[in-house]
């Protein structure tokens, strides 16, 4: 007797429910593919339970610790997890990430990480001025500061000294690429699963450039150059689903900021319009995965 292969099974973790998780469920649900959304606050799981349903995830959880833990837990348990916790441990810390690039000799500006405030400003001595002083974890701009000089550098890092976390003393400087003032200014990159899928410049009105802090998107033509580092990032921290931050220095060299595991792709699509569907090419990942595991 023929037994017919039980049908691809895709969850998409979630604990919130964005326009880039919309238009996924939404891409998912014109392939007739089945699938179910999880918040990943109500999950939990023995060590010696049985692999679940699903045979691919994709893991959408905003918060960086659950998102590392619950795809470590599914990996564990048989499940395909896009992307890995792996990979998101790597882009989840700046440092990591920094590594990795260094590793695969992908250009990166000059970063540092000084364990200690006060060993910071020794870093930021090599590193040099104006400088940025970033969290370890954390996105969209925040906690980000602009050093112009030894002396700004000092009071920022006596703030960050009186933080209550040892973990929170750990701290990664990096040279400024740009203008002082603004407009800040970088360019992002979708990668899914390998391919290029287009190229938009975040414009903002001060020197940060986050969408989240009212920067523009607008569509740019990608180059032969963009779009090997592009892939060559995401390749390095093993993303199968990334949204690479790129930098032009004053030489005109570009460089790689960041890889982000869990892009929102929102402001990048409107931007794209018709030319990239971000969402489709997600779930087709998705669902040959499902099929390559087990088809």
């Amino acid at each position: 007797m023929t037994v017919a292969p039980r049908p691809a099974r895709v969850t998409v973790l979630a604990s919130r429910v964005r326009t880039e998780e919309k238009l996924i469920f939404d891409a998912l649900d014109a392939r007739a593919a089945a699938w179910e959304r999880i918040d990943v606050r109500t999950l939990w799981r023995t060590a010696d339970a049985r692999t679940p349903a699903w045979q691919v995830a994709l893991n959408r959880e905003i918060g960086q610790t659950r998102a590392v833990h619950v795809a470590r837990t599914l990996e564990s348990a048989g499940v395909t997890v896009l992307n890995s916790a792996a990979a998101t441990e790597v882009c989840g810390d700046k440092w990591r990430t920094t590594l990795a690039l260094r590793e695969a000799g992908v250009p990166h500006p000059r970063s540092a990480l000084a364990l200690t405030p006060q060993a910071a400003l020794e870093a930021l001595d090599d590193v040099g001025y104006p400088a940025v002083v970033k969290p370890l974890t954390g996105s969209w701009g925040r906690l980000v500061a602009f050093l112009p000089d030894a002396g700004v550098a000092a009071t920022v890092l006596e703030f960050v000294a009186a933080l209550p976390s040892p973990h929170q003393h750990l701290v990664y400087v990096q040279e400024f690429i740009g203008t002082p003032g603004g407009p800040g200014r970088d360019l992002r990159a979708v990668v899914i699963g390998g391919e290029l899928l287009g190229v938009t410049e975040r414009v903002g009105e001060g020197w940060r450039s986050n969408v989240h802090r009212g920067a523009r998107s607008t569509l740019v033509q990608a180059g032969p150059e963009l779009g090997k580092l592009a892939i060559g990032a995401s390749a390095a921290v093993d993303a199968d689903i990334a949204g690479v931050d790129l930098t032009e220095d004053g030489d005109g060299q570009l460089l790689v900021l960041e890889v982000n595991h869990g892009v929102e792709f929102a402001s990048f699509q409107a931007a794209a319009g018709d030319t990239a569907d971000v969402a489709g090419r997600i779930a087709d990942l998705l669902l040959a995965e499902a099929e390559r595991c087990c088809g």
